[in-house]
């Protein structure tokens, strides 16, 4: 029997509880792919991540959901960022490995910063279901959104879907009974990230991200950095201004705020921000 080192940590949170809570094992070296997958699913969190050496990077990254392996992930990014940070004394500056690349990631505190994985322009690609029958199937109507859905990728393809105020992203309520109908993304995922430009604050985005869950049904993330990440992407393929800063809130409906920074250079780099608590370390023993 072996033991392996972990750490709980809340990913874009400004309080202590808030945020999107993640599991990083600190030294995943023994464990295979079936045991990370098993290991996932017994922490059952949004995701959870697991420390390996790199030849490329401060430390390789593998991030597992409950059902499956991810590519790239935001908040495992920084989360993971802020464990390797104290385990290597990188400083302040340091990059990860993932399958989708390698990304550099900054600190100033507790506040982290990372630039997404893409090169030149986003990769988009048309919903794939009319505008009017993708509001429906996330209980809106075609006159609430803003412009076309779309799928954004700058390191995991999802589903965009702009909408013209905050209260109608407060207001979706994604249909379970017609999952069949959901466009897919390139990895088989049906996902729906809704936002909205908030004109009494500007700056401010409202924002939610549906996704189906293991077992059936939707699930909303808490905080979601890949998706915030594709938001910046999705200015960049529509000719918003640059550079470009927004404050972007997330979490409210499921109790678990999260606040998380978008910055869009001049030169088209995306970055995505936010503030990690740790707040708990164990082992397990298998």
């Amino acid at each position: 029997m072996a033991s392996y080192a972990f750490r709980i940590v809340n990913v874009f949170a400004e309080t202590t509880l808030g945020g999107n809570p993640l599991c990083v094992f600190e030294d995943a070296r023994g464990l295979d792919d079936a045991t990370m997958q098993a290991l996932a699913l017994q922490f059952n969190l949004s995701e959870t991540t697991f420390v390996l050496p790199s030849e490329r990077a401060a430390a390789a990254v593998r991030i597992f959901t409950p059902g499956y392996e991810m590519r790239f992930a935001g908040h495992p990014t920084l989360g993971t960022a802020h464990v390797v940070r104290d385990l290597a004394k990188t400083g302040d500056a340091l990059t990860l490995e993932f399958k989708a690349g390698v990304v550099p990631v900054t600190a100033a505190g507790d506040r982290w910063t990372l630039t997404a994985p893409h090169e030149g322009a986003p990769r988009t690609a048309p919903a794939g279901l009319p505008d009017a029958e993708m509001a429906s199937l996330l209980g809106l109507s075609a006159d609430d959104l803003a412009g076309s859905p779309m799928w954004v990728d700058t390191g995991a393809d999802q589903l965009l879907v702009p909408l013209k105020t905050p209260d109608a992203v407060r207001r979706a309520a994604p249909d379970s009974s017609r999952l069949d109908q959901w466009p897919q993304s390139s990895l088989g995922r049906k996902t729906a990230y809704v936002f909205a430009f908030d004109p009494t604050q500007p700056g401010k985005v409202l924002v939610r991200y549906f996704f189906t869950k293991q077992g059936g049904g939707v699930a909303e993330d808490p905080g979601t950095g890949s998706a915030c990440a594709n938001l910046g992407g999705w200015l960049l393929a529509t000719g918003h201004a640059l550079p470009a800063t927004y404050e972007v809130e997330q979490g409210e409906q499921v109790d678990r705020r999260c606040r998380l920074d978008l910055a869009v250079t001049a030169d088209g780099a995306i970055r995505v921000g936010g503030r990690v608590v740790e707040i708990g370390r164990g082992t397990i023993t298998i």
